[in-house]
């Protein structure tokens, strides 16, 4: 037994490093993706997902401006051709648009090389269109990163930007939780991980920039955090 343990074990431990290269966008394996500023500034970045929402992103997006903050929103091109309204909003409201894919597909990791290109620059495409400026973030799908996706970002010339911060705001968990689990990592030059989509987007919102204002942190775009 113990000798195929030992047999196993190199198999194992692949298993686990390639796993975790795949869903850690900060791990830099395939692709690099500017995740943290490494700065003794108490700045911080936000960054929301899976946008815009045609109920819940109004919302976000007041929070913002009465708190006078920028941050970036990673739409989806399908949701940025239902609601193009909220995509002109967002831009003209001073934060920065970046590409999230057309499809947002479970399966877009397994995309073979062509159509994951097709489908970045369909979203690139919508994006444009929209705000009449070139698109140069990107945010994989999920966070998942693969030599597939890497290749298609160097074809396409984007810039990655991941997270250092994870705020699981997608589990359904009440908003204090939430800021909790936030406030517990948070340190200079960390970029969050939000998601406008979500019901208490906005409340979970003003929790986390009362705590960031009480403790002397900056929120700026990631323009600017990244030079």
């Amino acid at each position: 037994m113990m000798t195929e343990i030992v047999i196993l074990l190199p198999a194992i431990l692949l298993g686990a490093y390639l796993f975790h290269a795949s869903y850690s966008i900060r791990s830099g394996v395939y692709l690099k993706a500017l995740c943290k500023k490494a700065t003794k500034e108490k700045v911080v970045s936000l960054t929301f997902d899976d946008g815009p929402d045609a109920q819940y992103t109004p919302l976000t997006l007041d929070v913002l401006k009465r708190y006078q903050v920028r941050a970036t929103f990673f739409c989806i091109g399908r949701k940025a051709e239902e609601h193009p309204g909220l995509v002109r909003r967002i831009f003209s409201e001073g934060h920065t648009v970046g590409n999230h894919s057309y499809s947002h597909s479970n399966a877009f990791p397994l995309f073979g090389l062509k159509k994951m290109v097709a489908d970045m620059k369909r979203a690139e495409a919508c994006l444009e269109r929209i705000t009449g400026e070139k698109i140069r973030l990107f945010r994989p799908p999920f966070g998942v990163t693969n030599p597939v996706i890497a290749k298609a970002v160097r074809l396409s010339g984007y810039t990655v930007i991941g997270w250092s911060i994870r705020s699981l705001d997608t589990r359904g968990e009440t908003p204090e939780k939430i800021v909790r689990r936030i406030i517990k990592q948070v340190s200079p030059g960390d970029v969050i991980l939000l998601h406008d989509r979500m019901p208490d987007s906005a409340e979970l919102l003003v929790r986390l920039l009362d705590y960031l204002n009480e403790q002397g942190y900056k929120v700026i775009g990631i323009d600017t955090l990244f030079e």
